[in-house]
């Protein structure tokens, strides 16, 4: 129970990511993309992680150390203006077991 209300928290926050990127001119977390992936690289020593697109064209990423120490979600739109949607500490990845998903797995 608690992964699907995790899950829902989190779409709730990439919802909230996309109306702040349509009012990013006003958001002082929000900048062109390489110079956000220079300054998470440069300040905290972060990485992509992971990747995504959106149904609206938009890319998601998740960056982090690599001891997993801080992380930080990003969105970026197509033009490369980016916004920070999140931040934290204690990154890890987890491996899921998908084989109770497909059933002929």
């Amino acid at each position: 129970m608690a992964k699907w209300i995790w899950i829902a928290g989190f779409a709730l926050v990439f919802g909230q990511g996309m109306e702040t990127l349509a009012l990013a001119q006003q958001n002082p977390n929000c900048d062109m993309r390489q110079k956000v992936i220079g300054h998470l690289a440069t300040k905290y020593q972060e990485a992509p992680v992971a990747i995504g697109v959106t149904n609206t064209g938009g890319l998601v990423e998740v960056l982090s150390t690599g001891d997993g120490l801080t992380w930080t979600i990003i969105v970026s739109n197509p033009d490369g203006l980016t916004c920070l949607l999140a931040t934290g500490e204690g990154w890890r990845a987890i491996q899921s077991d998908r084989t109770g998903l497909d059933p002929e797995a």
